[in-house]
């Protein structure tokens, strides 16, 4: 089961759409082999910094599409299916130090990216307790954001982004408050 496309559809943050409604079942490993990076990656790349996660626990699933509307949150078998651009990394979140992931792109270029925080480590997102990010880090309203605002740019070799995570506060999402 896809993460992102229910989640968002749970939080209110994307109005219904025929483009989201995939009759295919994703495949997990969809986009893995892809977006590995080599240890010490040289290549076109997105090297993201993760702030603000709300713990330690659970996944991070971090995905990359095409930069533009059609086919930013797409379904990934019809984005593959399509010839394009469509990378995943999921990753257990580590215990302890700075929170980093690193994505293989096709090659420089603009891209939009999705992070998802599942608290409970299970493949169905639950707004209610799972974090998600966007690059850009746009505020997130009803609505999912427009492919501009989460257009990045990565160049020819790894490309350094940060994407601050948003979990349910009262009926929307949004970053935690920081206590100071």
């Amino acid at each position: 089961m896809r993460w992102h496309i229910p989640c968002l559809l749970a939080a209110g943050l994307i109005a219904s759409s025929s483009v989201f409604a995939a009759t295919i079942p994703s495949s997990p490993e969809l986009g893995k082999k892809e977006a590995q990076c080599r240890r010490d990656e040289h290549g076109p790349s997105l090297l993201v910094n993760v702030l603000g996660l709300k713990d330690r626990q659970g996944n991070l699933r971090l995905e990359v599409y095409p930069a533009n509307d059609d086919d930013f949150l797409a379904d990934d078998n019809a984005l593959v299916g399509a010839g394009k651009v469509f990378r995943r990394v999921e990753e257990p979140v580590p215990q302890t130090g700075n929170v980093r992931l690193c994505v293989r792109v096709p090659g420089p270029g603009t891209y939009a990216v999705s992070l998802l925080h599942s608290r409970d480590g299970k493949r169905k997102f639950s707004w209610t307790i799972d974090g998600i990010g966007f690059s850009g880090n746009p505020r997130l309203g009803w609505s999912k954001p427009k492919a501009a605002r989460v257009a990045i740019t990565a160049g020819s070799g790894p490309t350094p982004i940060s994407i601050v995570m948003n979990y349910r506060s009262g009926l929307g999402m949004s970053p935690l408050k920081v206590k100071g």
